[in-house]
């Protein structure tokens, strides 16, 4: 059974997809993410869908509930990134 088959996707609920993330200074990813999964830790510069970059150090294993639009390669040192993505 498939408990989302009748659901409006939410921004608030559970991402439907987690997407490979190869960061790129000038492409956008190809659909917008709820947030973002770091298996590996270290800086990350992301692209928000306000359009600000902001630079953040995160840890292994963490969970970023911040929309984002691209994630830089420029300043990102972590790996393993993933984006969750509603559709």
């Amino acid at each position: 059974m498939d408990p989302f088959k009748n659901r409006v996707t939410a921004l608030s609920g559970p991402a439907r997809d987690a997407m490979p993330v190869a960061p790129n200074d000038t492409t956008d990813l190809s659909r917008v993410a709820l947030g973002l999964y770091v298996e590996t830790g270290g800086s990350l510069s992301i692209v928000t869908v306000a359009g600000e970059t902001r630079s953040l150090t995160v840890a292994d294993f963490s969970i970023l509930p911040v929309g984002v639009r691209r994630v830089r390669a420029t300043g990102t040192t972590a790996t393993g990134i993933h984006a969750l993505v509603s559709a």
